[in-house]
């Protein structure tokens, strides 16, 4: 099968279209013939071994997994001998955020793991949504009904998610983004919009339960002003000059936990839920690019400027639109 090798630390020019062997489910495992993945944050995050202290988990000198891509939507070809769960011919989706390997043709997933069927009537290109989602649950699940939240970055993976997800947790959404997204934060159902190229999104008036800054590009103290007595505010990066780790850590070792970087978990769960609200037409993937695969390199680079929509698609077979070119959204 062809996959995308990685051989080691680095650019997207240490990613590699190879002939590997297709792998063989264990006995509680089922195999994908995998017709999409994604190319995200993590995926360049971890190619580039940022932050460095994140080797200790990815591999000290070299990367321990052979291929990347976390998001896969595809086919099951394969049951191990004890999965009863599956059929052959089923349409799957999910994540592997542990192993990873989804940028190639064929991978294997055992079945309590992240994988839930793909809704009826949703595309493999439109079902690779897990990644940013996931990485949104955790902060968007300290929402709950009537509670205030704004999202800062809602026109990425992470943040277009965070909107639709804190929506359906019942709260009052404010989304912060550039002008050339006001009309997709509308869409995905914010009860406000702030063009933050046009005002002061820390001066709009308004106080939160809890302030999310989806890229990593403002500080809790810029977002001061927003924060009720006793609010959150959360980041899924680490601030400027670290800031919000150093604060986290502080806040954490004072019990206020004011400031968090959440860390994603229970993934088998979290994807049998985005399964759930994906069916009953609750959330959507919004999506930018598609790359096959062998221009994976391409689609990393892309990510890598932060200029992207949602999420970047990856055609492991080769059978969808790969123009490169932005997508229209979808009706949301």
């Amino acid at each position: 099968m062809k996959a995308a090798v990685i051989t080691g630390y680095g650019s997207p020019d240490r990613l590699e279209l190879c002939d590997v062997p297709r792998p063989k489910p264990a006995k509680n495992e089922v195999r994908v013939r995998v017709h999409a993945s994604t190319a995200n944050r993590t995926d360049t995050a971890t190619l580039r071994a940022h932050p460095f202290f994140a080797r200790a988990m990815t591999g000290l000198f070299r990367p321990k997994m052979q291929s990347l891509g976390m998001d896969f939507a595809g086919v099951v070809d394969m049951l191990g001998s004890e999965v009863s769960s599956y059929q052959v011919g089923d349409r799957v989706f999910g994540m592997s955020p542990e192993r990873f390997g989804a940028h190639a043709e064929y991978l294997c997933i055992p079945i309590d793991d992240a994988i839930a069927p793909i809704p009826d009537g949703i595309p493999f290109d439109q079902a690779v949504v897990g990644e940013g989602a996931w990485y949104a649950h955790g902060t968007t699940k300290l929402l709950t009904e009537g509670k205030r939240c704004l999202i800062y970055g809602a026109s990425g993976a992470i943040g277009t998610a965070a909107v639709q997800l804190a929506k359906a947790n019942g709260a009052y959404v404010v989304a912060v983004v550039g002008t050339r997204h006001t009309s997709l934060a509308n869409a995905l159902g914010a009860d406000r919009v702030v063009n933050y190229e046009r005002e002061d999104f820390t001066a709009i008036g308004e106080t939160f339960d809890l302030v999310f800054d989806a890229v990593g590009k403002t500080s809790r103290w810029a977002c001061r002003p927003l924060l009720k007595k006793g609010a959150l505010y959360c980041a899924t990066d680490m601030g400027p000059y670290w800031s919000n780790m150093l604060l986290g850590i502080w806040y954490g070792l004072t019990g206020s936990k004011r400031v968090r970087i959440p860390f994603p978990e229970d993934a088998p769960g979290f994807i049998r839920r985005l399964a759930d609200l994906m069916a009953h037409g609750k959330f959507r993937g919004v999506f930018d690019r598609t790359y096959p695969l062998a221009e994976i390199a391409s689609a990393f680079r892309y990510v890598e400027s932060e200029q992207k929509t949602g999420i970047v698609v990856i055609d492991t077979l080769g059978e969808l639109e790969s123009t490169g070119a932005p997508k229209p959204y979808p009706d949301l």
